[in-house]
Parts: C-alpha cells; structure tokens; sequence
C-alpha cells in the first residue's frame, strides 16, 4: 500500500518502513525550536528532570521575536533566562536582537529546516515548515523539554487529508486566500489532528511565500501539519539556504487518504476571515462598509519580501486614509533589508505608515499595535479569536496583503480592485 509524503517522513524518522494512521510512535527529530514566551517554560522542566546538556547544540533555535525589542521587566527578564541556558549550553542556533526575526520565516531563510525533516516547535504555527517538504507540528513546552534532552518525541500518526487546487489563479488572489477559503469550507476542526497535503496547478503557481502561508495556517483548521511536495521552486529556494543535507520525499499514486478535496480557483476572490474564528471567511465583496481603524501588514504569515512587494504596490502614490493607522512589519532582518534595498519602506512611510522591527508583536496582542475597546483592524496574521490583538471589545479581519493595503488607503475593508 502506498504512503503519503508525511507517512514516508515520519516512517524514516521511527526506523520502520511504512507507518499507519492512529499509530504511536517515537521519532527521530532533526531540528526543533521555542520563543520567549515558550522556551523559560521548557527551560525550567529541562532542568527539573534533571538533564544535564541537551542532545545537540546545532539542532535547537531559541528564537525571541514575540516581543522584540522587549517590551517591558517581564519580557526583558523572560529572555534573559533563554540568553542565559543558551549560552550555559552552547547553543548555536540562538538569535538575539539585530539578528532576529519571525521564528517561522527566519528559520527556513536559515536553512534551518528542509525537505524531509521531522521538526518539532514550541509554538503552534510550527506547521509552516511543511512549504518545504518536511512534517512540522507545534508541541507543548513540556514535550519540548523532553525532545530537547533525547533529541526525539513521540507522535500519533495523523489521518491524512489531500487539497487539490486547479484552475488558474485571478489576479489579487494568493496563499492567503486560498487557505481562508478552505478553512471556510471545512471549519476549524475540520482537519482535527490530520495532515493537510496541498497539491494540485494553482499551488505549483504559488510562490514560495504563498505555500508557508497555506501551512502557517493548517492549525486553524485543526491540521496537525500542513505539507507541499518540494518541486523546483521549493529546490530552488533551499539549495541557496541549506546548511545540511536534506531528502526529498513525495506522496505514492496508490497513496490512502481520508478525505480529498478538490477547489476550483478560478473564480476565488480576495477573502477576508471575520471575527471571531478564521473560518467565518467571505469574499472581500460581501465586507464592503467595514470602517477599520488600524491595518498590520506582517507576521509569520504574511511577512515576506513578496508580500512587502504586493503592499507596496497599491500604496505607492497614495496615502494612508487618516482614520486608520498603518503598520509594517518585516518578518526578518534580511527581508527589513531588503525591503530598503526596493525602496518599499519609503512607499510606506511616504504612505503615513510606519515600520516596526521584525516581530510578532500585535499578532497576539503583545504590542506594536495592541486595539483598544471597539477598534476594528485588517491583519494579515492567522488569528482574530476574541481579544487576540488586544481588547476583548475589538475586532480583527483576516486578509491577505492586497485587501489590507487597499483598506488602509480607502479607510474600510476594500478590494484591490476599487483603487483602478
């Protein structure tokens, strides 16, 4: 009986050669990761049993970017204990300000993680990862204490699920849209602990950054792991990156799913989630008269060079309305860079946005643009549960980087389509 590509991952990383779906297994892990908020949690249980060193100083990230620079004594103090552990173990893999970015972008930029790897995070969003052909699913800090000292974890083998997206993409239309559309369909626990395999002519059109998008935000739907086959995209964009080898592994034509599900993208518009759950997805033509006072464009899901471009692109010229504030935010410092190489951080600021430092910041609330009661914003972030960006009383909008530029410009929830 064939396999899926995660079937054949996590397959090889157990030692066995074909693995069943509701199985239990312990696997191998090639690389793993935790935040600030994460890893004092994982760092205080690492200690409390006891472990003396962790199994591999090169396979750990201690990643700090929930609230870069920090924000206050709490956040300041929550870091120095990461400083401290990775210095105390030597950890390689340890990103301090000036050098840090968004975990789930920085990462992959790193060649970190790559095609075929069994990857574990301290951070639900770890799912992103599967762009590049590997299984990637966030853990509790607790299973990452234990994973950082044995260097494996333990999995249930999800159910596998298959995407299959054709037609030809309209223009506006992205990653982002297409993966607020089948949330939509399928609802947040409509991929309850299974894998969510994206294929089909409409993600071989995607550009990198829209596939990290699609799996950033599997966990929505309740996906253990989001995971696109690598083609000659996914190889061009790792053999720049890669730091080791890697394995290509691709899903068998006899290959079982629980579900397949085909979407025609031809006709898809711009979609935007409504409050308060990503899956109350509607095309951006049934938002129209939503006043919204503030518009972040960034996070681990919408923080790309590309998605910059694309924000960039409706903004030159014009002017940010003046109700609504704008912020930006370069998912690393690579993509900072290089987005003032292109001049685009000029367009934003001549815009009447502002720049913030690689973070995640207002995605979950933790600042560089918190709400108060009864603000509305556009964010091309992942979540919009009750009170995710601030008070329990305001209200985030999910899109993508062309709806959330052109709402900024016309001071409500708008299509790219209305700035002709």
């Amino acid at each position: 009986m064939g396999q899926t590509i995660t079937q054949k991952i996590l397959a090889a990383h157990c030692g066995k050669d074909y693995v069943e779906p509701g199985e239990l297994i312990n696997a191998r892990l090639d690389f793993m990761l935790a935040n600030d908020i994460t890893a004092p949690i994982a760092i205080r249980e690492f200690e409390r049993i006891g472990a003396k060193t962790v199994f591999d100083k090169d396979r750990i990230a201690l990643v700090p970017d929930h609230s870069t620079p920090n924000k206050d004594i709490n956040t300041a103090q929550l870091v120095k204990t990461i400083r401290e552990f990775a210095k105390k173990h030597n950890i390689t893999y340890w990103f301090e300000i000036g050098r840090v970015g968004i975990e789930h972008t920085l990462l992959p930029d790193e060649g970190l993680v790559l095609p075929g790897d069994c990857v574990i995070g301290a951070d639900s969003h770890t799912c992103t990862y599967g762009a590049v052909g590997a299984f990637s699913t966030g853990v509790g800090s607790t299973d990452l204490a234990a994973a950082m000292a044995l260097g494996e974890t333990w999995f249930k083998v999800p159910e596998q699920m298959k995407f299959v997206y054709y037609g030809k993409l309209p223009k506006w239309v992205g990653g982002k849209d297409l993966i607020l559309y089948t949330i939509g369909l399928i609802g947040v626990d409509g991929a309850l602990y299974r894998t969510m395999e994206f294929t089909g002519e409409a993600v071989a059109e995607l550009d990198m950054a829209g596939r990290f998008t699609m799996c950033n935000m599997a966990i929505e739907a309740g996906g253990k792991n989001g995971i696109i086959a690598p083609d000659e995209k996914t190889l061009e964009y790792v053999k720049l990156r890669a730091k080791r080898s890697y394995t290509i592994y691709t899903s068998d034509p006899d290959a079982v799913y629980r579900e397949v599900v085909e979407i025609d993208v031809s006709k898809l518009e711009p979609m935007v989630s409504f409050p308060h759950l990503p899956e109350n997805a509607k095309p951006v033509s049934e938002a129209a008269e939503i006043c919204i006072d503030q518009v972040v464009i960034g996070s681990c899901t919408n923080g790309r060079i590309e998605d910059l471009r694309i924000a960039a692109e409706l903004l030159k010229g014009r002017k940010v309305h003046p109700d609504v504030r704008l912020i930006v935010i370069p998912a690393t410092q690579e993509i900072y860079l290089q987005a003032v190489k292109e001049g685009l951080l000029e367009i934003f600021v001549e815009a009447g946005g502002i720049v913030s430092p690689p973070t995640c910041g207002p995605c979950l609330g933790g600042h560089m643009g918190v709400l108060a009661e009864g603000e509305r914003a556009v964010a091309t972030t992942n979540r919009n549960f009750v009170g995710r960006m601030g008070h329990t009383k305001s209200e985030v909008y999910l899109a993508g980087p062309a709806v959330a530029a052109a709402s900024a410009i016309l001071g409500r929830i708008a299509s790219p389509e209305e700035l002709k």
